[in-house]
């Protein structure tokens, strides 16, 4: 199945996932301008003022590079909703999604069929992100357009199960859209997500060490130093099982190796959770996919980097096939 004419602008096949507290309009508009679908989390902007003028923001500063390239528009941006209950700005966050008809809605942690109609009365399509096929069935029943399968290996909220299974599992039943993430943080990482299935790769920890992302020095540094050996499982922090940088647990004083469990009642996105530590502020979430990330760059330069070795990969494919491989 063809993806929706909404995508007809990529540059690369690729969604610049929604990074709590990391992704705001400089970081989105960035990576639309650069080819490649740009997100964020509704809750990043507080108060919902705030959401009011990113929303502005980055629909005028997207129209002004549109008029001026012509032969180059910018992809389109996404806005993650997280619709699991402890959310209590959905309502608002979704009305003022509508005022401003947000081209492509993310939903996380929960699947509502109101929330789906609601997008595509403006015209909008939505992908859920998943940890399994039995998800993956529910989404699409309440009306989902798309799926983003979480493999095992993704930053934040990821799931365990290998991306080569997972895709598998869902394609034998769905030809929608479907957005790889787990551990993409390269190009021939995105053409992989292709070859296994999924239609777009679904990238986010990298582009936390680009200079338009909103996170402290540190924790680009630790992006840029970091490898998938400094990546721990754990649901200590929000309650729900996510993969966090270790350097960053031990600088809050405790033992990456050595976490106790988490409780899910005690979930409050923005807050310490289940400890002191703030999650996602004091404790950095990463996937394993970082060892490919070398040095900050601009997203510009990201992109064209990404695009050079998707590029790389797919002749060395091309030339292995004429070799009979």
């Amino acid at each position: 199945m063809a993806l929706p004419p909404i995508f007809d602008n990529l540059r690369l096949p690729l969604i610049g996932s929604p990074l709590f507290l990391v992704s705001g309009p400089e970081l989105v508009i960035a990576q639309c301008k650069a080819g490649v679908v740009g997100s964020f989390p509704s809750l990043n902007a507080r108060p919902i003022s705030q959401l009011d003028e990113w929303l502005h923001q980055i629909t005028e500063e997207l129209a002004a590079h549109n008029r001026d390239n012509p032969d180059r528009p910018a992809a389109p941006y996404a806005v993650n909703q997280i619709v699991h209950k402890s959310n209590n700005r959905l309502e608002e966050d979704l009305a003022m999604c509508g005022k401003w008809q947000v081209p492509l809605i993310i939903t996380s942690l929960g699947a509502r069929e109101e929330l789906n109609t609601a997008v595509h009365s403006w015209g909008g399509i939505t992908l859920h992100d998943v940890i399994n096929d039995r998800f993956s069935r529910k989404a699409i029943e309440k009306g989902a357009d798309g799926l983003i399968p979480v493999a095992a290996g993704a930053g934040g909220h990821a799931g365990v199960t290998s991306p080569f299974a997972l895709i598998r599992e869902i394609r034998e039943w769905f030809d929608g859209p479907v957005a790889l993430s787990g551990s993409i943080g390269h190009g021939a990482s995105i053409l992989g997500a292709q070859a296994m299935g999924a239609d777009l790769g679904y990238m986010g920890s990298a582009f936390i060490a680009t200079k338009e992302a909103n996170a402290v020095p540190g924790y680009k540094q630790g992006i840029v130093d970091g490898k998938a050996s400094d990546i721990v499982y754990s649901d200590l922090f929000t309650g729900v099982h996510g993969n966090y940088l270790a350097p960053s647990i031990r600088a809050a004083g405790m033992d990456p190796d050595n976490l106790a469990k988490g409780d899910i009642s005690t979930m409050n996105f923005g807050s310490g959770g289940n400890t002191e530590a703030k999650a996602w502020k004091d404790i950095w979430g990463s996937g394993q996919g970082i060892g490919a990330v070398k040095e900050v760059l601009s997203v510009a330069e990201f992109v064209d980097q990404l695009e050079a070795e998707y590029r790389a990969a797919k002749a060395s494919l091309d030339a292995n096939y004429h070799k009979g491989w």
